[in-house]
């Protein structure tokens, strides 16, 4: 097949989505497939061979935000245009971003959902005419619902497939204004139907968009989420559970409940069984996140544990794989609806056991797994499953090695590309009426 996966950057910033899309890609090439990678907006931050490069950045994050901003900046000159998507700006403006906020990017979401009718037309214009001069895909993947106001021409224009990734939008747009988030919303949910399939990577949070989108069955597969194994896999893991380690490795932020998981660590501290217990922290920290990690440090500080947590930012992915290889427990209790949670695959692929909030998608991954426990979100009853799950030494490592399998069988790119490739195919024969094979 010729597929073309479509994925905006998030420049200086560390970004799952993005990870998860390189991989694939190069995953696909390797099955033979022809994939073209289309950055969109600003360069992507990676952590293993860019997929994308030798493809011009789409949707400029300069001249998308100015032509929001400026109404006549959209009929720009081709030489203003063309100097602010230069990759010189780009690379300057991508190590400046910081995290979006959604409550600032309400009318720009909803002008980009709008597509053709949109301030951004012109951008879309100039990708169909790309993807045109190149070979003609059979499919078109967008990597996330922000992204389905381009179905509809995407398809008038090339005749082809258009599939839409889920990804955890919801908690971003459900964070917008109400004025802004009603509209989004409702614009989102008029323009699924111009897309021919969405891909969530769960059966929750399929279930979820599927109600708040008014789709049909049909029109939702579920694919989990997969990640390359080279460099994780622990075919016979082990941890001294006389001096556990827990972990953490995501953004450090609020809404990745690192907070919930520093409360938890106190918690454990307290305990005669855990006291000896240590905390890494690891995972993406930008300028933004700076002050949420010192309060949290300052907490620890006062609650005389700080010597027995470390802090490790931005990690590239040899060091990361050390780092889960290095814990003997994982968590990272989201407060919201994650879909998924790639790092969850990630620990389990170093054969590292997960303990998670009994909300959101980790009961059915955990489930799926085998390779975890859950409890109720809060600091005492994660506490009371950690402890006692270090205290049942048979059962945790019958977690360990349900990780490292289900990392092999499930939650590796390989199987994630090849799930992808079946689910467009039978999307493609649906679309054009004939029958599909059980």
């Amino acid at each position: 097949m010729n597929i073309v996966q479509i994925t905006p950057g998030a420049g200086g910033m560390y970004c799952g989505n993005c990870f998860r899309d390189n991989a694939m890609v190069a995953e696909l090439r390797k099955l033979g497939h022809e994939t073209l990678m289309v950055p969109l907006y600003l360069p992507m931050t990676l952590e293993e061979e860019d997929q994308s490069t030798g493809t011009p950045i789409f949707f400029s994050g300069i001249n998308v935000y100015l032509e929001q901003k400026i109404p006549f900046f959209r009929h720009a000159p081709n030489w203003l245009h063309k100097l602010l998507a230069s990759e010189k700006l780009l690379n300057l403006a991508g190590k400046q971003a910081a995290k979006t906020r959604a409550e600032d990017v309400g009318d720009l979401t909803l002008s980009m959902l709008r597509g053709e009718e949109g301030n951004q037309a012109r951008e879309l214009d100039e990708l169909i005419a790309f993807l045109k001069s190149d070979t003609k895909p059979d499919v078109v993947c967008l990597s996330n619902a922000m992204l389905v106001g381009f179905a509809r021409k995407l398809k008038s224009e090339l005749g082809c497939l258009v599939v839409c990734q889920l990804q955890g939008e919801d908690a971003f747009l459900d964070s917008m204004h109400e004025a802004d988030r009603k509209a989004v919303w409702a614009t989102l949910t008029e323009r699924a139907s111009d897309v021919d399939l969405f891909i969530a990577p769960s059966q929750y949070f399929a279930d979820n968009m599927a109600r708040r989108l008014s789709l049909p069955t049909e029109q939702l597969a579920v694919v989990y989420n997969g990640i390359n194994l080279e460099g994780y896999l622990v075919e016979n893991p082990s941890a001294d559970l006389s001096a556990p380690v827990l972990g953490y490795f995501a953004r450090m932020c609020e809404e990745k409940g690192l907070h919930l998981l520093v409360e938890t660590f106190i918690e454990l501290k307290r305990r005669e069984a855990t006291k000896h217990m240590k905390l890494k922290v690891g995972g993406g920290c930008g300028p933004g996140d700076q002050k949420y990690v010192d309060r949290l440090r300052s907490h620890l500080c006062l609650e005389g544990v700080l010597k027995d947590v470390s802090f490790h930012p931005n990690l590239d992915r040899p060091a990361k794989q050390e780092f889960l290889k290095s814990l003997s427990i994982f968590s990272v209790p989201a407060l919201y609806g994650e879909a998924f949670g790639l790092y969850l695959a990630e620990a389990m692929a170093a054969g590292v056991p997960v303990v998670q909030p009994r909300h959101a998608a980790f009961p059915e991954i955990v489930d799926v797994s085998g390779a975890g426990l859950v409890a109720e979100p809060n600091a005492g009853s994660l506490a009371d499953e950690i402890e006692k799950l270090l205290g049942n030494e048979n059962r945790f490592h019958a977690l360990q090695k349900n990780a490292v399998k289900t990392a092999k069988e499930k939650f590796n790119v390989g199987a994630m590309a090849r799930s992808m490739v079946e689910t467009f195919e039978k999307a493609s024969l649906t679309k054009n009426n004939q029958p599909v094979s059980a």
